[in-house]
């Protein structure tokens, strides 16, 4: 049984699927010879955002773990820019889904409650955000990884210092990255089934 990991991104939203090849974890997985692991961007119409189609994704995975060599208890949602406020708002509706998150250039949920919070604190999450970022504030983002450590999160921020919005491409191909992806289960990471 192998990993599954969902990405999600608002860049590429619309009906091209070309698009989503050209950057970041899709290109990744589309110009590596072989991963050890089942990967699905699934895109969204322009309109829509994430939160609208949280069961859609949900549906996706199902799909994925029926037809798919995909052990349930791998499952990493990865996402880009507001990408990753779908995978916050995914997570914190189903954390019991999830083994990992990796948030990239992500804007961070102002609005989850402590509740919230608390029901991500068992999934290992990676955050990445470029230092020179003009569409974040790394403050809004180190307050956010503040308030979930206190409820018992485990979290890693790598800040980019040179980095801007656009850190995908060298985020989704760093190795330690990879070996993080491939290493995660919620059988060891404390979540029950």
């Amino acid at each position: 049984m192998e990993d599954a990991i969902l990405y999600e991104t608002l860049r590429e939203r619309g009906t091209d699927l070309n698009v989503l090849l050209k950057w970041g974890l899709p290109r990744f997985v589309d110009v590596s010879n072989s991963l050890p692991y089942v990967f699905a961007a699934p895109q969204i119409p322009g309109e829509q955002t994430w939160a609208d189609r949280a069961d859609d994704v949900l549906a996706l995975l199902d799909e994925l773990i029926a037809s798919q060599p995909v052990d349930p208890a791998r499952v990493i949602l990865a996402g880009f820019s507001l990408g990753s406020a779908g995978i916050w708002h995914i997570a914190a509706l189903h954390p019991d889904r999830f083994a990992g998150l990796v948030p990239v250039s992500g804007r961070v949920p102002k609005t989850l409650e402590e509740s919230q919070l608390a029901a991500l604190k068992d999934i290992p999450v990676q955050i990445f955000q470029g230092g020179q970022d003009k569409n974040l504030l790394i403050e809004d983002t180190e307050h956010f990884v503040e308030r979930l450590r206190k409820v018992g999160g485990k979290v890693d921020l790598t800040v980019l210092p040179d980095g801007d919005h656009f850190i995908a491409d060298e985020v989704y191909g760093d190795p330690k990255l990879q070996q993080w992806l491939v290493s995660l289960s919620r059988r060891n990471t404390a979540l029950v089934v």
